[in-house]
């Protein structure tokens, strides 16, 4: 694979729980990163000569310099649905009007690439056994609408700019800014710190991507602007009940199981993506065995602030 030669990239949202282990691999590269972020949930970034770290509003477009920016990679967003419902007009602005702003000026100042985290949800719920790029979006929260129409927007600049939308799959496994809201990494905690597993129902299936092959995907979509348009991104389709199972087979708990509100089965293809030569190289099973390596050392704590739901409530909106 080509190395891109060394590039100026905004990262927006680069402070999150995917930037936090983005921007590191970035460095390594020898590219040169601004990011911009509000930190509400921190900032865990080492410094670095290369690095400049922005605390900032993305909704702030005037006082967001692309000059000389050939890539933005664009992460930010209020993210997950119960977080997007909490104050859905902030969520539109973040999400959506902020995307449309940024790729505007992005265009007009002549930035080369953009890329954008959209998410896998934007489907909606789906009957298809394999739900491919191609199938009709049926958001349903504020959160899938917003990336939705993020999408829209940004394919009407295709023609100024190489587009690249991923919609990735849950995101598992361990970065300084850890989310323990999400399943692999909640299943895993609670293990962990309680002996006891929660599974709601548990016969739905979901999506899961590892966070270094999704990271490790930005630098490929970097390396390759040919490979333009939207790429679903998550590789294991597995019930929650087998993730559950997986957890315990490296920290035993019990596993109960309640009745779930939520009956959401999906499962993506990524065979689009597959077929651009872009490989994963983890699974569920690292992502579990990283956490449950990084909580016994001291590294991870069940921390308030890795519950984005919850910080928001009490930090972030309060």
């Amino acid at each position: 694979m080509t190395m891109t030669s060394a590039m100026n990239i905004l990262v927006t949202g680069g402070c999150g729980y995917k930037g936090t282990v983005l921007i590191p691999k970035l460095l390594m590269r020898g590219h040169k990163v601004r990011v911009l972020d509000t930190m509400w949930f921190g900032n865990f970034l080492a410094s670095h000569p290369n690095l400049s770290v922005v605390r900032g509003d993305v909704r702030d477009i005037d006082r967001i310099s692309l000059d000389a920016t050939d890539a933005v990679i664009h992460l930010s967003s209020v993210a997950n649905d119960p977080c997007g419902d909490l104050d859905p007009k902030l969520t539109w602005e973040i999400s959506a009007l902020a995307t449309m702003q940024l790729a505007d000026k992005a265009a007009r100042v002549g930035v080369g690439q953009f890329i954008y985290a959209s998410s896998g949800s934007v489907y909606g719920i789906k009957e298809e056994e394999q739900v491919t790029e191609n199938l009709e979006l049926k958001p349903i929260s504020e959160y899938n609408k917003t990336k939705m129409v993020s999408e829209r927007v940004l394919l009407s600049y295709a023609d100024k700019m190489a587009i690249q939308i991923i919609r990735p799959a849950t995101v598992c496994g361990y970065s300084p800014r850890m989310r323990l809201d999400v399943s692999v990494n909640m299943l895993t905690m609670q293990a962990l710190s309680k002996q006891k597993i929660t599974v709601f129902g548990g016969e739905q299936v979901r999506p899961n991507i590892h966070i270094d092959d999704i990271t490790d995907l930005y630098l490929f979509m970097l390396d390759h602007p040919e490979h333009r348009g939207i790429y679903n991104a998550g590789f294991e389709n597995l019930s929650i009940m087998e993730i559950a199972r997986r957890v315990v087979a490296h920290a035993p708990a019990e596993i109960v199981v309640t009745e779930s509100s939520d009956p959401r089965s999906y499962r993506v293809n990524s065979d689009k993506l597959l077929a651009t030569g872009f490989k994963p190289k983890k699974t569920v099973e690292n992502a579990i065995r990283e956490i449950a390596h990084k909580y016994r050392t001291g590294e991870l704590r069940d921390e308030q602030r890795f519950y984005n739901l919850k910080w928001m409530q009490q930090e972030v909106l309060k």
